[in-house]
Order: structure tokens, then C-alpha cells, then sequence
């Protein structure tokens, strides 16, 4: 079973430079996407080929949304606000459906309508699949200087996203456990715009006081994973490489330089994890190729539907 992540940096956008082309070449069997930022109505026609569409915009405009596709209609639906938007290929309906919300962790609600969060119980298969964006955030305030990237804001988004990261990982246990009650794997995949360990971006020694490297930060990605819980499928696979990288700026050559970020992954069960065989990022061979700044994470399981 082919399974990949791919924040897409806005469907529309994606479809311009290749999409479709990457979805028929690779041909996942499941396929995760983030920031496909799309109302519903403008979703681009035949954009997802012959795969089931599950798709939780969210309501801000521009902004977040994500989605899971199929081979096959899922079996069950969940969202943090109830609705989701079901497509079988070849359908051009608009309307969204009843999903169960189930049981939201204390401090999630705020983030419920954003389109961050969807997950889809596979129907061929004993395996639940998630995508996730999680928030970027910011720096701290004593971190923050005037006439930096950003405007300072006094650690409003940098105390949002740490919010964000303590509740989620209530919901992710919760999540985890009922797959397993249900007699299924549980699949984590998204873009959670925190590197790891050193291995996963380039430079690591400047990048201390950056968010998305900061040291709270990657102790959180520690606390979710472990050999008993979920299993960071690609660092299993490449245990001492740099990266695989999965981001690189638009700017200032980095693609070129592969100065890039791993920051969209594989968390598994151990049970799927240990059934990886290929795991790695579908870096483009050149710049002009690139279809987002993000690129996908693939991996193939030796799972069979």
C-alpha cells in the first residue's frame, strides 16, 4: 500500500504546476493533503482523478483546509466541527455532510473551524488515517525584535501554537487508542512545521531560536512518538541521514542549495510502521518542478488492502 502526505500550498495553485500529473505518476492508494485552501464550490474539476474526496475546508477563507483521498469510500468520517465535504470521482456536488465529531480534547474548540484536522476509517482495509496542519506559531516574546520576518506580536502565536500542541496531543492519544480498540492501525500525516532533531533541517546550529526548531517545541514531537506509540516512519526507515527534507523556501535558492526543512510526516502505529519498505520525499529533480514549496512524503507499507 502506496501512502503519502502533501501539503499542496493551495489546490488551484498545485493543479498549475502538476498535481495531477504527480497523483497519476505515483498513484498513492491513500493520499493526505494540507493547506489545499479552497472553498468548496471552487474545487478545480477532475483535480482528484478517481480518488474518493474527503475534504474539511474549514472557514477561513484562503486559509488551511484538508483532506484525505481514497481509493474507496471511507467507512467513517471525523472532524473537529461536524462537517466534511464527500465526493466520489467523477461528482460535483457542493454540500457537506454530518461527520461525527466525537469527543474534542479541553482547548481544541478554538482551532475547530480552521480546517486542520480530519481523519477517515479506511474501508479496505484495518487502518485509520489522519491529516493534520498544524499552526506554524511564532517566536516567544523575549525572542522577538523589532524590524525581524515578522511584526512582533508579544507571543500571541507562538502561546497559540504551544496551546495548540498541549491539547492536540490529548486528541492524538485519544485517537490512537480507539483505532486500536477498533481493531485498526492508527496513521498520523500532515505537516506539523516543527523539525525534529538535527537531522531534519540544514542548519540547524542558527536555527535555535527560530520557530518551528525551538527546544519546546521539538520536546513535544518527542512526547508523541516512541516505539510503543507512533513511530516516525521516514527516521525509521533513515535512521542517520539529513532529512530526507520535505520544505524549502521560495526563496533565495534554497531548493538549489537543498536547504531544506523535514517537517511533514509518518507517525504509525508500530504495527504499520514496522511494515515500511520505501520511505522518502518526492524531491523534483529542478526548481521550475517543484508544484509547491512542500513535497510529497511517500511511503510504501507492505499492508495489503
Amino acid at each position: 500500500m502506496r501512502i503519502a502526505t502533501f501539503n499542496v500550498n493551495g489546490i488551484r495553485a498545485a493543479q498549475r504546476r502538476g498535481f495531477e500529473a504527480w497523483l497519476a505518476e505515483r498513484a498513492p492508494d491513500v493520499v493526505a493533503l494540507q493547506e489545499v485552501r479552497c472553498p468548496a464550490e471552487a474545487l478545480p474539476s477532475g483535480v482528484f482523478r478517481d480518488y474518493h474526496l474527503a475534504y474539511e475546508p474549514g472557514h477561513l477563507a484562503g486559509r488551511n483546509g484538508v483532506a484525505v483521498l481514497t481509493r474507496t469510500r471511507p467507512t467513517a468520517v471525523r472532524t473537529w466541527d461536524g462537517e466534511v465535504l464527500m465526493r466520489a470521482p467523477g461528482e460535483e456536488h457542493l454540500h457537506t455532510e454530518p461527520a461525527p465529531a466525537g469527543t474534542m480534547a479541553r482547548g481544541l474548540s478554538p482551532f475547530a473551524s480552521e480546517g486542520r484536522y480530519i481523519e477517515v476509517d479506511l474501508a479496505d482495509s484495518a487502518l485509520t488515517v489522519a491529516s493534520l496542519y498544524l499552526p506554524k506559531g511564532g517566536l516567544p516574546a523575549h525572542l522577538q525584535k523589532p524590524g525581524g520576518r515578522e511584526v512582533p506580536d508579544g507571543g500571541a502565536k507562538y502561546d497559540r501554537k504551544m496551546g495548540f500542541l498541549a491539547s492536540f496531543a490529548r486528541q492524538l492519544d485519544r485517537s490512537r487508542k480507539a483505532a486500536k480498540a477498533a481493531g485498526r492501525e492508527f496513521l498520523l500525516l500532515g505537516d506539523l512545521n516543527v523539525a525534529h532533531t538535527r537531522q531534519d533541517l540544514t542548519n540547524w546550529r542558527t536555527s535555535n531560536k527560530a520557530e518551528g526548531f525551538l527546544p519546546e517545541e521539538r520536546e513535544w514531537i518527542g512526547s508523541i512518538i516512541s516505539p510503543r506509540t507512533l513511530v516516525d516512519v521516514v527516521r525509521s526507515v533513515h535512521p542517520d541521514a539529513d532529512g530526507p527534507y520535505s520544505w524549502w523556501s521560495w526563496m533565495g535558492g534554497a531548493f538549489d542549495r537543498d536547504t531544506g526543512w523535514r517537517i511533514d510526516y509518518h507517525l504509525a502505529t508500530p504495527g504499520l510502521a514496522k511494515r515500511a519498505v520505501t520511505a522518502g520525499t518526492d524531491r523534483p529533480a529542478s526548481g521550475p518542478e517543484r508544484v509547491s514549496d512542500h513535497a510529497a512524503v511517500v511511503v510504501d507499507y507492505a499492508w495489503a488492502p
